[in-house]
Protein backbone atom coordinates (compact mmCIF):
# COMPACT_ATOMS: atom_id res chain seq x y z
CA UNK A 1 0.00 0.00 0.00
CA UNK A 2 1.14 3.59 -0.56
CA UNK A 3 0.28 7.10 -0.12
CA UNK A 4 -2.62 6.88 -2.64
CA UNK A 5 -4.23 4.08 -0.91
CA UNK A 6 -4.06 6.41 2.50
CA UNK A 7 -5.78 8.88 0.33
CA UNK A 8 -8.44 6.27 -0.77
CA UNK A 9 -8.98 5.58 2.80
CA UNK A 10 -9.62 9.17 3.92
CA UNK A 11 -12.00 10.45 1.50
CA UNK A 12 -13.63 6.63 1.50
CA UNK A 13 -14.18 7.16 5.65
CA UNK A 14 -14.75 10.91 5.33
CA UNK A 15 -11.30 11.81 7.64
CA UNK A 16 -10.09 15.42 7.82
CA UNK A 17 -6.64 14.78 7.17
CA UNK A 18 -3.67 15.73 4.46
CA UNK A 19 -1.29 13.62 2.61
CA UNK A 20 1.70 16.12 2.32
CA UNK A 21 4.16 14.81 -0.33
CA UNK A 22 7.83 15.82 0.01
CA UNK A 23 10.76 16.72 -2.02
CA UNK A 24 13.16 14.27 0.35
CA UNK A 25 12.41 11.41 2.28
CA UNK A 26 12.25 11.62 5.80
CA UNK A 27 12.93 8.34 7.42
CA UNK A 28 13.84 9.87 10.66
CA UNK A 29 11.51 12.27 12.81
CA UNK A 30 13.75 14.85 12.74
CA UNK A 31 14.05 14.39 9.36
CA UNK A 32 10.39 14.92 8.88
CA UNK A 33 10.31 17.84 11.27
CA UNK A 34 12.24 19.76 9.33
CA UNK A 35 10.56 19.04 5.97
CA UNK A 36 7.67 20.53 7.41
CA UNK A 37 8.89 22.92 9.74
CA UNK A 38 7.16 21.98 13.14
CA UNK A 39 8.82 20.67 16.25
CA UNK A 40 9.68 17.00 16.67
CA UNK A 41 7.00 16.62 19.23
CA UNK A 42 4.33 17.32 16.41
CA UNK A 43 5.94 14.30 14.24
CA UNK A 44 3.81 10.68 15.32
CA UNK A 45 5.07 7.43 15.19
CA UNK A 46 3.18 4.80 14.57
CA UNK A 47 5.35 1.56 16.21
CA UNK A 48 3.79 -1.80 15.82
CA UNK A 49 4.41 -4.27 19.02
CA UNK A 50 3.27 -7.94 18.95
CA UNK A 51 1.63 -8.64 22.46
CA UNK A 52 1.93 -12.30 22.98
CA UNK A 53 1.53 -12.10 19.28
CA UNK A 54 -1.07 -10.16 19.02
CA UNK A 55 -0.42 -7.14 16.57
CA UNK A 56 -0.46 -3.57 18.54
CA UNK A 57 -0.14 -0.29 17.30
CA UNK A 58 1.48 2.58 19.71
CA UNK A 59 1.29 6.48 18.74
CA UNK A 60 3.80 8.44 20.35
CA UNK A 61 5.11 11.16 19.44
CA UNK A 62 8.37 12.00 17.95
CA UNK A 63 11.62 11.71 20.30
CA UNK A 64 10.11 10.10 22.67
CA UNK A 65 11.35 6.55 24.00
CA UNK A 66 8.26 4.23 24.44
CA UNK A 67 8.72 2.67 27.98
CA UNK A 68 8.70 -1.27 27.58
CA UNK A 69 7.99 -1.74 30.76
CA UNK A 70 4.96 0.46 31.43
CA UNK A 71 3.31 -0.75 28.23
CA UNK A 72 3.74 -4.40 29.33
CA UNK A 73 2.16 -3.93 32.11
CA UNK A 74 -0.80 -1.65 30.55
CA UNK A 75 -1.48 -4.60 28.16
CA UNK A 76 -1.37 -7.51 30.72
CA UNK A 77 1.58 -9.42 29.57
CA UNK A 78 5.14 -10.08 30.98
CA UNK A 79 7.49 -8.00 29.52
CA UNK A 80 9.55 -11.19 27.47
CA UNK A 81 5.83 -11.65 25.78
CA UNK A 82 6.50 -8.52 24.00
CA UNK A 83 8.20 -7.55 21.21
CA UNK A 84 8.52 -5.37 18.28
CA UNK A 85 6.90 -5.89 14.92
CA UNK A 86 10.15 -6.89 12.47
CA UNK A 87 9.99 -4.34 9.00
CA UNK A 88 8.19 -8.18 7.11
CA UNK A 89 5.82 -8.29 9.85
CA UNK A 90 5.17 -4.29 9.86
CA UNK A 91 4.53 -4.40 6.30
CA UNK A 92 2.28 -7.75 6.35
CA UNK A 93 0.12 -6.51 8.72
CA UNK A 94 -0.48 -2.88 8.14
CA UNK A 95 0.46 -2.96 4.34
CA UNK A 96 2.76 -0.26 4.79
CA UNK A 97 6.92 0.00 4.90
CA UNK A 98 7.74 0.76 8.11
CA UNK A 99 8.99 4.04 8.47
CA UNK A 100 6.02 5.04 6.71
CA UNK A 101 3.04 3.73 8.54
CA UNK A 102 -0.26 5.75 8.98
CA UNK A 103 -1.66 5.72 12.57
CA UNK A 104 -4.92 4.25 10.67
CA UNK A 105 -5.60 2.98 7.27
CA UNK A 106 -4.08 -0.46 7.72
CA UNK A 107 -4.78 -3.82 6.09
CA UNK A 108 -7.48 -4.57 8.75
CA UNK A 109 -8.15 -2.36 12.33
CA UNK A 110 -5.70 -2.78 15.14
CA UNK A 111 -6.21 -1.88 18.36
CA UNK A 112 -4.65 1.30 18.82
CA UNK A 113 -3.27 2.98 21.98
CA UNK A 114 -1.97 6.86 21.47
CA UNK A 115 0.12 7.60 24.31
CA UNK A 116 -1.15 10.92 26.54
CA UNK A 117 1.51 13.44 25.31
CA UNK A 118 0.74 12.87 21.83
CA UNK A 119 -2.75 14.94 22.90
CA UNK A 120 -0.77 17.88 24.23
CA UNK A 121 -0.21 18.73 20.35
CA UNK A 122 -3.38 20.07 18.37
CA UNK A 123 -1.61 19.55 15.24
CA UNK A 124 0.23 16.75 14.32
CA UNK A 125 2.19 14.59 11.02
CA UNK A 126 1.99 11.19 11.00
CA UNK A 127 3.44 8.46 8.50
CA UNK A 128 2.09 8.99 5.05
CA UNK A 129 1.92 5.77 3.36
CA UNK A 130 5.33 6.67 1.53
CA UNK A 131 9.10 7.56 3.17
CA UNK A 132 8.58 11.23 1.24
CA UNK A 133 4.81 11.24 2.71
CA UNK A 134 3.47 12.53 5.60
CA UNK A 135 -0.15 13.25 6.87
CA UNK A 136 -1.00 16.30 8.42
CA UNK A 137 -4.07 15.95 10.64
CA UNK A 138 -5.44 17.40 13.97
CA UNK A 139 -5.28 15.25 17.25
CA UNK A 140 -8.93 15.91 17.65
CA UNK A 141 -9.11 13.90 14.15
CA UNK A 142 -6.52 11.65 15.24
CA UNK A 143 -8.74 10.41 18.34
CA UNK A 144 -12.01 10.30 16.71
CA UNK A 145 -10.83 7.85 13.89
CA UNK A 146 -8.20 5.49 16.48
CA UNK A 147 -10.68 5.57 19.38
CA UNK A 148 -10.24 6.81 23.02
CA UNK A 149 -7.39 4.35 24.39
CA UNK A 150 -4.55 6.53 25.67
CA UNK A 151 -1.85 5.95 28.24
CA UNK A 152 0.98 7.28 29.34
CA UNK A 153 3.24 5.19 27.88
CA UNK A 154 6.56 6.74 27.00
CA UNK A 155 9.71 7.30 28.94
CA UNK A 156 9.38 11.18 30.68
Amino acid sequence: MNSKDLANFLADNQIEAEIVHLQAETPTVAAAAAAVGVEPAQIIKSVLFLADGQPLLVIANGLSRIAWKTLADYVGVSRKRLKTAKAEQVLATTGYAAGAVPPFGHLAPLRTIVDTAVYAQSLVYGGGGEINALMRLSTAELKRVVGTETAALTER
